[in-house]
């Protein structure tokens, strides 16, 4: 089964990132998303019309996506969820919904704190070490969700000084060294946006092909950076950023601007400028892309429990089931972007001597990530010639408003494979 949600998750991240707010945060918009998605499955007549306004398609359908997201899971986004109910608390409907549930679903006893608190760290490769909510004895049923990636990219980052974020950048004195694109294996371009105009992106690869577009690709993750120009809304920019990250794998992403269309010269997200180079472009115009950008981290704790995120018409959903209609929702997250990720894969080259191409054009766009961006990591899932569940959903987002230096372990060269 192929899934259609990135336009649901991205009305969902609008929210959710909307709830938080402007400053530096991280979130996983799909971790809440599935988690109420489980309860499409009790049944239509209970309080659908709330839970779909949440779900952004009707539950029964996000109860089957998530399923199928679940029952085929991706090699680098190991997703987990688990249903627990108190055994004095067990009801026939509540058995009989339990029967609906994804198979990949955890259910049974109400684990007790270190049980909720070993799950959390098992299920986010240990970089989360408690459960966002500590039981009580007024809990019956306990609903959970986990999403994680530890991933290196297939190529590292370059350094460069902290001075290639343009002179615009507030961050740029309070930085030593940011990371610069490589020569290969990442990509970057200029988009147009109807949400943000003209913006800078960038995307970084992990996983089977990573850097690679079109079949055979196979399942892996990208992390797509979305700058806009200063004094664009954020939540504008985070929309720029779904909509990008929807075909960001492409030959050709939606939008991508010629630089051969930009004016020459500076501006806060980018450097364009033009020299005279030897090219085998058909039309003797060439074009690149380089790209600057800080590391950063973040780590959050966010309280889904408010209006429009969906846990409230979870809540009514499930009490016919349990009797009760209070609900506590909160989310943990943390995320870390740096200059390494993956072991280096092998590169091997050949040069061989052959004759100059006759003169061209060569325009380079030097793109510049030196204010708050948007970064959306979406899940790549091209297997066997075909395209599985998980291709095209986004995992993580999150906006950088406080970047990080570069970690003095991160300054040596990669060893040479």
């Amino acid at each position: 089964m192929t899934t259609n949600l990135h336009g649901p998750l991205a009305r969902y991240a609008a929210r959710l990132h909307g709830s938080v707010g402007d400053r530096h945060h991280v979130a996983s918009p799909l971790g809440a998303w599935l988690l109420l998605a489980l309860g499409g499955s009790t049944g239509p007549d209970r309080d659908a019309d709330g839970l779909a306004d949440a779900l952004g398609t009707d539950p029964a359908t996000a109860a089957r996506t998530a399923a199928a997201l679940l029952d085929a899971p991706h090699p680098l986004v190991p997703a987990a969820t688990a249903v627990w109910h108190r055994p004095d608390a067990d009801t026939d409907a509540l058995a009989a919904w339990r029967g609906t549930l994804p198979r990949a679903t955890q259910t049974g006893p109400l684990p007790d704190q270190a049980g909720l608190d070993a799950w959390a760290r098992r299920h986010s490769a240990g970089l989360l070490d408690r459960f966002p909510l500590t039981r009580s004895s007024r809990v019956v049923l306990a609903l959970a969700s986990a999403v994680a990636t530890r991933i290196s990219w297939a190529d590292p980052f370059d350094l460069a000084p902290a001075t290639a974020l343009g002179p615009d950048s507030p961050w740029a004195g309070r930085l030593t060294r940011v990371l610069r694109t490589p020569g290969y294996g990442h990509r970057a371009w200029i988009a147009a946006t109807p949400e943000a105009g003209d913006v800078a992106v960038h995307a970084a690869a992990a996983g089977p092909g990573a850097g690679t577009a079109g079949p055979g690709a196979g399942a892996g993750l990208l992390v797509v950076s979305v700058a806009a120009a200063p004094g664009v809304a954020p939540a504008d920019v985070l929309a720029a950023a779904y909509r990008i990250a929807a075909d960001a794998d492409a030959d050709e992403p939606a939008g991508r601007r010629s630089l051969f269309d930009l004016p020459l010269g500076a501006t806060p997200l980018w450097t364009l400028r033009e020299e005279t180079v030897r090219t085998h472009a058909r039309d003797g115009r060439q074009e690149r892309h380089t790209a600057a950008l800080p590391c950063w981290s973040a780590r959050d704790e966010h309280d889904l429990a408010g209006p429009g995120l969906g846990f409230p018409a979870l809540a009514r959903v499930l009490a016919p089931l349990v009797g009760g209609t209070e609900v506590e929702a909160r989310q943990a997250v943390v995320a870390r972007y740096s200059r390494y990720g993956f072991e280096a894969a092998a590169v091997t080259a050949a040069f061989a001597a052959v004759s100059l191409p006759p003169e061209g054009v060569a325009r380079t766009a030097e793109l510049r990530f030196g204010h708050p961006y948007a970064v959306v990591a979406v899940a790549t899932d091209r297997r066997g010639g075909g395209v599985g569940p998980w291709h095209g959903v986004p995992v993580f987002s999150g906006w950088v408003a406080e970047p990080d230096d570069v970690a003095e372990g991160e300054l040596a060269d990669p060893p040479v494979a």
